[in-house]
């Protein structure tokens, strides 16, 4: 199944609040094409506020989110969903559902009263399938799976929604290390394949590996950005997280990785 055409998502001077306070002030960011961008920062920083507010979920107080140039919250909802997908970190699907029931909601934003079911939309469920490894796990209620299958089959269900863009927040959370490896490497997987791809992640040393650019927030700004080999740096890591450590690169990828890790008392 070929890829959708890459679309482009940029925030210009984005503010957002909850209630009277102010989360994200002023924020300028644009996300690159075909690429995964890791969002890093501590806790409260603002991470998830920003993927909410470019998936249009949170609505501005100023300045824009802009899709493929118009603003987000100006186009159809439907037309939105067939370019951009969105996996919360809180994930709810009724009980009893199998795996491909879940998928089949990805196919929604395709559906009209004059276009049903078709095969195309079948082609989609399959592709998706194969894509997450979980063809022969279709049949299987969601909820007998393990931790990272079940995160598989939600990713699943936004590929087959077929949007070149994918927004994640904390796509890892509360997954072993053997799970989480499985999860980041489809994304990987899926970047390869063209898709665009903004992530919250937590762990810094699964974001420098798995990312081609990463957005590093405190108190809702970016302080820095770009590729991992650029930004991440010893003094980043103190400023973000009060932590001192030392960089080597992997041996395998060049990514950094921290070593003599020690979190430095007030």
């Amino acid at each position: 199944m070929s890829q959708s055409d890459t679309v482009s998502l940029v925030a210009e001077a984005l503010t957002l609040k909850h209630g009277k306070t102010t989360i994200i002030e002023e924020l300028d960011i644009c996300l690159p094409s075909s690429k995964v961008t890791a969002i890093v920062g501590p806790n409260g920083c603002g991470k998830s506020t920003l993927l909410n507010g470019l998936s249009r979920i949170h609505v501005p107080s100023g300045g824009a989110v802009l899709l493929d140039g118009k603003d987000i919250h100006r186009l159809p909802s439907k037309e939105v969903a067939r370019r951009l997908a969105l996996l919360p970190q809180d994930t709810i699907a009724p009980d009893g559902i199998t795996v491909s029931e879940l998928i089949r909601f990805g196919r929604h934003p395709h559906q009209s009263a004059l276009k049903q079911w078709a095969m195309s939309d079948q082609e989609a469920i399959d592709y998706a399938l194969k894509a997450a490894d979980l063809s022969d796990l279709k049949e299987r209620l969601l909820d007998t799976l393990s931790g990272g299958q079940r995160q598989r089959a939600w990713i699943a269900m936004s590929i087959a929604q077929e949007t070149p863009l994918l927004l994640l927040d904390e796509p890892t959370s509360a997954l072993d290390l053997g799970h989480q490896i499985e999860v980041f490497e489809l994304i990987r997987e899926l970047s390869e394949e063209g898709k665009t791809i903004a992530m919250v992640v937590h762990d810094l040393p699964s974001a420098c590996r798995y990312a081609d650019h990463i957005v590093a927030m405190k108190q809702g700004k970016i302080i820095t950005q770009g590729s991992p080999k650029e930004v991440m740096t010893k003094e980043l890591v103190m400023e973000l997280y009060g932590v001192e450590c030392d960089l080597i690169p992997d041996p395998m990828t060049g990514s950094p990785i921290l070593i003599n890790i020690k979190r430095v008392k007030a």
